[in-house]
């Protein structure tokens, strides 16, 4: 028994020890696999983050720089139209990002229910987003011209003086959002649906055989249930809003005076004057806004997140 007993070990001691150079081989391919990737990120992303917090102490050109501290940073919230720059960015990410959530949900709502034309609909809704922003931006700069443009012209047949939407400054930063959730709301739709479906259909039937209507289902079973896709809506709209730029150029080039301008339009505006090193500060204050706005946030929500 003995014998028997030293043999079988004997076996499986190299059986186990060829299983386990048989996994170190398989696990180093998908290591080497990544290195490729890792080194584009790290060239075009990484790399260019690190050097830029260093420009952003200088004042540079093409041909030579200048250590000059924090003093671009304290220019730029020394500056009126830069600090408005700032806070336009941050009113037009909450106003595209709210609205994106208020109409996103009870469209994947409407959008998953029994309709006719359900199919039709889901694609007409997606259809903007996959449209060029540019495109939109020269489009509704036409269609909100002030004497000029369909949409005034509609209100005018139905007796309402339309506003200047894009020449007005208490108008301007506002219709550019609103343009922005017209594109976007697709996309947030799609991810609300794909959230609905993933609810287990036995808490809708549940629900119903609870006796509650449609308002209660909603509230009780399609609301906290669909919290993971609010989530995501939320933290997408809000880098977006945060970092968009080619919308409010195409329509209003931050204008008029500096209404509607953001840090992107900001920054581009002051590349465009040969101030680099203050453009690379903007540059900098916005990536510490989104990480500062967008991390915690993304923590509070996530935290209480619906466990199905």
């Amino acid at each position: 028994m003995v014998a028997t007993v030293s043999r079988r070990t004997s076996v499986k001691g190299p059986g186990r020890a060829a299983a386990a150079a048989r996994s170190r081989i398989r696990s180093a391919y998908p290591h080497w696999f990544y290195l490729p990737a890792a080194v584009v990120y790290g060239a075009l992303f990484l790399l260019p983050t690190v050097v830029s917090f260093y420009f952003a102490l200088t004042r540079w050109t093409l041909f030579d720089q200048e250590f000059i501290g924090l003093e671009n940073f304290a220019l730029f919230f020394a500056e009126p139209a830069l600090v408005k720059g700032l806070v336009n960015t941050v009113i037009y990410a909450v106003v595209t990002s709210g609205l994106k959530v208020l109409l996103g949900l009870p469209l994947a709502v409407l959008l998953t229910s029994n309709i006719i034309g359900r199919a039709y609909l889901r694609s007409a809704v997606f259809f903007p987003v996959l449209v060029s922003t540019i495109g939109v931006g020269i489009t509704f700069t036409i269609l909100m011209h002030p004497s000029q443009g369909l949409i005034n012209d509609s209100l005018a047949l139905l007796g309402i003086e339309g506003p200047r939407w894009l020449t007005d400054p208490s108008y301007a930063l506002l219709s550019v959002a609103l343009v922005d959730v017209w594109k976007g709301i697709g996309l947030a739709t799609l991810i609300y649906i794909a959230g609905i479906a993933a609810i287990p259909p036995e808490y809708l039937e549940a629900a119903r055989v609870d006796g509650a209507g449609r308002w209660a289902t909603f509230r009780h079973v399609l609301l906290p249930l669909s919290r993971p896709a609010t989530v995501t809506v939320i933290i997408l709209s809000l880098i977006g809003g945060l970092r968009s730029f080619d919308l409010i150029w195409a329509m209003t080039r931050g204008g008029p005076g500096f209404t509607s301008d953001v840090i992107a339009s900001v920054i581009y505006k002051q590349y465009q004057a040969g101030f680099y090193g203050l453009s690379t500060a903007g540059n900098v204050v916005l990536f510490v806004l989104v990480t500062a706005i967008v991390l915690p946030l993304a923590w509070f929500l996530g935290r209480k997140e619906v466990r199905l």
